[in-house]
């Protein structure tokens, strides 16, 4: 009978002794785990202790519970940064700031995808760019399309960076999309990018998205009424 670890809390214990049942076995996305009274069972302690660690690596994703069906590897078991999902609105200084971080770290993400890109990133971003161009009553998948640059420039890090700013902060992505007055500028110049990223352009990518977040910069400070 295996044994969780002997050091930290019971509970910090039992979960880095089921993360390391799913490394151990090679487990991944949709793999499932054994029973709740199996696991228990294995690491010596009561179903209602294992069920609290297991709580614990849910709200991370890193296993979802099913009732009725059983426990399974999640999404998030492989992600290196995790969005606070309980964050309040930000201040209109800190919105600024967002664009800032964007405005930094995304013009060197378009490059690297310019780079790296894969045959299946280039029909995903294309997709992201068809997007816009769908009403509202279009029920077939969305696609964001700065999230979808950032998975094909092959870094999961930087993937995660902007998938984690774009889920914490929906409200305030929400908001910067909405002061968006000339959408067929944005439109085009998400087709410019997604060219230069196809061609393999990588400073003709950077310098586009770079571009692109200067021009939301001014709109957002604009709308606020913030000096550049």
């Amino acid at each position: 009978m295996s044994q969780a670890p002997q050091s930290g809390g019971l509970s910090d214990r039992l979960v880095d002794g089921l993360l390391e049942l799913i490394s151990a076995g090679a487990l991944g996305p949709g793999d499932s785990l054994p029973t709740v009274r199996e696991l228990a069972a294995r690491f010596a302690v009561t179903t209602p202790t294992i069920r609290e660690a297991l709580r614990r690596l849910q709200t991370t994703d890193a296993v979802r519970m099913r009732h009725g069906s059983g426990i399974y590897v999640g999404d998030g078991i492989h992600r290196m940064l995790m969005p606070n999902p309980n964050s309040t609105p930000l201040k209109d200084e800190h919105i600024i700031q967002l664009v800032e971080a964007r405005l930094t770290i995304e013009p060197g993400i378009a490059a690297m995808a310019a780079a790296n890109r894969t045959v299946d990133d280039l029909e995903r971003l294309a997709r992201a760019v068809d997007t816009a161009k769908r009403s509202a009553d279009d029920n077939r998948p969305k696609l964001n399309f700065h999230r979808e640059l950032a998975a094909a420039s092959g870094n999961q890090v930087l993937f995660e960076v902007v998938d984690s700013l774009l889920a914490a902060r929906s409200r305030e992505q929400r908001a910067l999309r909405a002061q968006i007055e000339n959408r067929g500028r944005d439109y085009e110049q998400h087709v410019a990018i997604f060219l230069a990223v196809e061609s393999g352009d990588v400073e003709q990518a950077r310098l586009l998205t770079e571009q692109h977040l200067r021009d939301l910069r001014t709109t957002v400070t604009d709308h606020l009424g913030t000096p550049e």
